[in-house]
């Protein structure tokens, strides 16, 4: 037996706060009668519909895939370009990006069909580490580096503070490798940081997630995560 709100979450309708507003609302029906009230729990054999919509309840997975750059972090696109659910062709549970890579960025992406969990790593406060490795223009000075520390002030507030580490530098090339590792989610944050300080990115990729890493995948390759995985995820993204 799960709690109302947490399967309609896990469904990826709404997140669980959502979901208990569409009850409060009487938008949802347990075998065809109006439920109300918070707390219900209902089983697998119970019929659940959102605004009169069945719930299709699917065993909850877990992914990571090795995104390739040229890829669509989505489900579709309208371009007809190759998006990240390409790779799970095999599976038959509707999964979806847990948050974005950019297009041409590379890296760790998690995939679920667990709209609740989805919900939670994506939520503001959580404090879950995400390491990027950039190719920059340039070569940045130590004062540079601090301020990406510190944080950045972007046209969206600014971030929050950082680490960061200058990996290697191509004199002949006028290159660095620097290695960023930030806890929140904003849309292009990276590259927009390395552009504040006159750096622009030439190639980025995000290595590590978290306690998950890309090791033992190559470009393109996935595999689906353990559940002790899965619980140091959660356990991450609660610590807020």
């Amino acid at each position: 037996m799960e709690r109302l709100q947490k399967v309609i979450a896990a469904a990826g309708f709404a997140s669980r706060r959502k979901a208990e507003e569409l009850i409060l609302q009487g938008q949802v029906k347990v075998n065809g009668k109006v439920v109300k009230e918070l707390g219900v729990k209902v089983s697998p054999s119970d019929r659940v519909e959102v605004t009169g919509i069945p719930v299709e309840r699917e065993e909850p997975i877990y992914f990571m895939l090795y995104k390739p750059r040229g890829v669509i972090s989505s489900v579709s696109d309208d371009k007809g370009r190759k998006v990240v659910t390409d790779f799970f062709h095999e599976y038959k549970q509707r999964i979806y990006p847990v948050g974005r890579l950019d297009y041409d960025t590379s890296g760790l992406l998690l995939l679920t069909n667990d709209g609740e969990f989805a919900n939670l790593l994506m939520h503001p406060k959580n404090e879950i580490e995400k390491v990027y490795v950039a190719k920059i223009k340039g070569i940045p000075p130590r004062e540079k580096i601090r301020s990406l520390e510190k944080g950045i002030r972007l046209e969206d507030g600014k971030t929050a503070p950082a680490k960061a580490k200058v990996l290697s530098i191509d004199k002949k090339k006028q290159t660095a490798i620097v290695e960023l590792i930030i806890h929140e989610g904003r849309n292009r944050q990276v590259r927009r940081m390395f552009e504040a300080i006159g750096h622009p990115v030439l190639k980025l990729k995000r290595e590590r997630y978290g306690l998950l890493t890309l090791q033992g995948l190559s470009v393109g390759d996935a595999r689906e995560l353990s559940p002790h995985e899965v619980k140091q995820l959660r356990t991450l993204a609660s610590k807020k």
